[in-house]
């Protein structure tokens, strides 16, 4: 592996790599303990430490503001909704159940650091970082390894767009032949990666010039808090959602160049060099969720880090079947040592003979199976008033305003029994979970 860490090993971190199970190689040095941070964590010491005094206590800094107010009010009359309204001026703490889906990319850049302060602010108890790698291989919070085009400025920037695996190439509006750009993060540093801003995670398909390309951004979405972006490494999301005082649930991307890359980093070296930065950070593995939706990395933080693989999620992204759907496919799934399954919410709800939103078989199986279950993702799609769209796509009869996601949080909650839900806009899960007691 070409990466290398600054700092010393300490016995600390020594007795951790052995407890975890972990190599011990010169990538498991810590920076814990008054150590000189990594090169690139300096620039941000200052305000994680800020931060941290801000969100010192669970109820601190805790402002779910107007929206869920807003859904509540929209909802049909009925016994939900008014339990719901009852919580309007009740106190609100961090809970573990709301999940930060990339942060609050509803309204803020995603993977960010101010879309992770803002859902930590809305009380998200969980923060996400997908983790893509770069050119020189080192991690780092992106949705896709090939999403920078669209979620950051860099085609905006003549020496990097040149770098990209597809340049901007503009328009024809004349033969109607969109623009083109695909830009990876492989195909740059992590010093230039880090030199881009992070905006809404948008393109204009017609644009001719790349200022126009950067645009485009989802009539229901805002730019209103896109005037700057702040891009991470993944340690330093470490660092930041430790200063937040959440946990952290880092998604291994599925990488769009070929494995190993450059011949010599295999997937099981991108799989460990993200677990291998927690134990950097002296992290709780009880505090860290790894994700993938690809089952062999979950199977291999089992089997090689099993104190990190206990709460590896398994994101299953598979089409629902009699066989997918099965009691035998989830006691498998769990024979194998997976403890944590999170598909999209429409996998785990149906409607029944009233027309009413009830759990899948699926869901039934799952837990049967003694699977904990995690939902993904509320307020990713826009206005319900016409059905939720994918999302919701086994309900959608029975959906017609923006208030049925919270009966949709509801069944998800009390009769699914899922233990957390990632949400593009967390004070909505932080304000059910508050009002319903879960913590």
């Amino acid at each position: 592996m070409k990466r290398t860490v600054t700092g010393s090993m300490t016995l600390a971190v020594s007795l951790m790599v052995a407890a975890f199970n972990l190599p011990d190689t010169a990538s498991a040095r810590g920076w814990q303990h008054g150590e000189s941070l990594p090169p690139g964590l300096e620039r941000l010491q200052d305000r994680f430490d800020k931060l941290k005094k801000d969100m010192k206590h669970r109820h601190a800094g805790i402002q779910v503001g107007p929206r869920p107010d807003w859904l509540v009010n929209d909802m049909d009359d009925g016994p939900l909704k008014d339990r719901l309204q009852q919580c309007d001026n009740k106190p609100m703490g961090r809970t573990d159940f709301s999940i930060g889906h990339r942060g609050a990319p509803l309204q803020f850049p995603e993977h960010t650091m101010e879309s992770y302060v803002a859902a930590a602010k809305m009380g998200a108890g969980i923060l996400e970082c997908d983790v893509a790698f770069t050119a020189d291989r080192e991690l780092v919070c992106r949705h896709a390894q090939n999403d920078l085009h669209t979620t950051t400025n860099i085609v905006t920037i003549p020496e990097l767009n040149a770098k990209c695996t597809q340049p901007f190439v503009p328009a024809d509006p004349a033969s109607g032949t969109p623009a083109q750009a695909e830009c990876r993060t492989s195909d740059i540093t992590l010093e230039e990666f880090k030199s881009l801003e992070g905006k809404m995670d948008a393109f204009d398909p017609m644009a001719t010039t790349p200022e126009e390309y950067v645009g485009g951004t989802a009539d229901w979405r805002t730019d209103l808090y896109a005037s700057r972006g702040t891009l991470l490494s993944h340690r330093e999301s470490i660092e930041l959602f430790k200063a937040l005082g959440v946990k952290m649930t880092p998604e291994l991307k599925t990488p769009v160049v070929d494995m190993p890359y450059e011949g010599d980093y295999s997937q099981q070296d991108y799989a460990r060099q993200m677990i291998q930065d927690y134990v950097d950070a002296g992290v709780n593995p009880k505090n860290v969720w790894p994700q993938s939706f690809q089952l062999e990395d979950v199977l291999f933080w089992v089997n090689e880090t099993p104190r990190f693989g206990r709460q590896a999620v398994f994101l299953d992204e598979s089409p629902i079947t009699p066989e997918t759907a099965s009691l035998a496919y989830m006691e498998n799934l769990r024979a194998q040592g997976v403890n944590v399954l999170a598909p999209a919410i429409w996998k785990m709800l149906a409607l029944n003979g009233h027309q009413e939103i009830v759990p899948s078989e699926y869901a039934e199986n799952a837990r049967v199976a003694g699977l904990d279950l995690i939902a993904w993702s509320l307020e990713r799609s826009g206005p319900l008033a016409n059905g939720g769209g994918w999302y919701y796509q086994t309900v959608n009869d029975a959906i017609n305003n923006d208030g049925d996601m919270l009966t949709v949080l509801d069944v998800l909650a009390q009769d699914v029994g899922v233990i957390g839900v990632f949400s593009d806009w967390p004070a909505t899960t932080t304000y059910y979970a508050n009002c319903m007691g879960l913590r």
